[in-house]
């Protein structure tokens, strides 16, 4: 049997040497921030060969591609940019 892990998100992403460190993060049940949002906490490293890892970069960035072509998702440079709200002289309101 095997298990399976979900993550909100990659904490931390090390190479030292040949090697590549990736921490994958959750947001905690119990753990609160400052602002009574969920605290992410460490779940799992992911240890690799850096080519192992670049070949597993290659393969993500393919399903990235599908999921922008399948609409599922938009890349940051395809979404228009939103206005500032403040100007650059930094002063709200002139």
């Amino acid at each position: 049997m095997s298990s399976e892990l979900y993550v909100d998100g990659i904490g931390e992403i090390t190479i030292t040497n040949s090697i590549v460190r990736i921490d994958m993060m959750s947001l905690s049940a119990t753990e609160k921030d400052g602002e009574n949002n969920p605290k992410p906490v460490f779940r799992q490293r992911i240890i690799m060969p850096t080519d192992v890892f670049a070949n597993g970069v290659e393969l993500m960035q393919q399903a990235l591609n599908g999921l922008v072509n399948a609409g599922a998702v938009h890349r940051f440079s395809d979404v228009e940019k939103v206005p500032r709200l403040v100007p650059t002289n930094g002063v709200a309101g002139s």
